[in-house]
């Protein structure tokens, strides 16, 4: 009779506890229920009040939405390399401006009317980049017309390639005017307005030459390794400044120049790359366009080599 009791005490306060439970779960479900109806039509209803929401989780985030790659200067971008990355840079939303000396004007012309053909808008202007009075001009007159710049791409360049012994002072003066003043010169005349702005992407075209060195090459190894220095320096200026600072270093790339080339002596080139080919002038520009994102913030002080395993230093 006892246990019969007992037993029967169990199997009420078993059900009871079951009942809570239940009761507890349905509570918490409807709870759950009206919540996210409330939270959902709130977010239907104001959308603006949504994307406020959306973007405080996250302070990077809101500094992304907030800055937008709208201007970018290509130096030298009439050439192959810098064509390249006029193209990819267009495609990626920016206005695009690239610069050529007096004597490539029918060429720029041309160069250009060829890009608008297939769907890129490039504007062109002309300046002297081993000019330092020709690059204020040029400044003054982008920054009139567009306030500032987000994106400067120093491409411009030459050979003038011979042994040292052999070398005339012009050829050396001509490689260092056009391949490391002119990063001074134009870098100089848009930093402040970079800096008034509080955002820049600098991207130097170096060279694997400026990293290992080059026979024949004093002239061309010692400005490409110029823009180096130059690159890591005024990377440690500009660290809180929002702008950054860093180098693209290309191996062979299989531009027009390149390709023409004796056969013979291209071939030996080639067997000297690990990947046994040129890089393609896109690759180059894939680089470029990555620095130049507003994503890669962090990244600055820095040589990205392209040059498929030619030199790994």
């Amino acid at each position: 009779m006892i246990i019969d009791k007992i037993i029967d005490n169990q199997v009420t306060a078993v059900k009871h506890w079951q009942d809570t439970c239940d009761n507890f779960i349905h509570s918490f479900n409807t709870f759950f229920d009206s919540s996210s109806a409330i939270f959902n039509n709130y977010y239907k209803l104001d959308p603006v009040i949504s994307g406020t929401a959306k973007s405080s989780t996250s302070q990077s985030s809101r500094h992304h939405k907030q800055i937008k790659l709208k201007t970018a200067i290509i130096t030298g971008g009439i050439g192959g390399i810098g064509t390249a990355i006029c193209k990819r840079l267009s495609s990626d939303g920016n206005r695009v401006i690239s610069t050529y000396i007096s004597s490539e004007k029918t060429k720029a012309m041309a160069w250009k009317k060829e890009l608008e053909q297939d769907g890129y808008d490039v504007e062109v202007y002309e300046c002297d980049v081993s000019d330092y009075q020709s690059c204020q001009k040029f400044a003054a007159l982008i920054e009139d017309k567009y306030d500032h710049i987000d994106v400067l791409v120093n491409a411009a360049g030459i050979t003038r390639d011979s042994q040292l012994k052999k070398m005339d002072k012009e050829n050396w003066d001509a490689v260092l005017d056009t391949n490391l003043d002119s990063v001074f010169n134009i870098t100089r005349s848009f930093i402040n307005g970079m800096l008034k702005n509080g955002y820049g992407r600098i991207i130097n075209i170096s060279s694997v030459n400026g990293q290992k060195g080059q026979f024949g090459q004093t002239n061309y190894s010692t400005a490409k390794a110029g823009m180096i220095g130059f690159t890591r320096s005024l990377a440690l200026e500009m660290a809180e400044k929002g702008i950054t600072v860093n180098c693209v270093c290309p191996g062979y790339v299989g531009t027009p120049m390149v390709e023409a080339i004796r056969e013979d002596i291209l071939d030996g080139i080639v067997q000297q790359i690990p990947m046994k080919r040129l890089a393609k002038v896109e690759e180059i520009a894939d680089a470029v366009a990555f620095l130049a994102d507003s994503n890669s913030a962090y990244i600055t002080g820095t040589e990205i080599a392209v040059n498929g395993g030619l030199w790994m230093g």
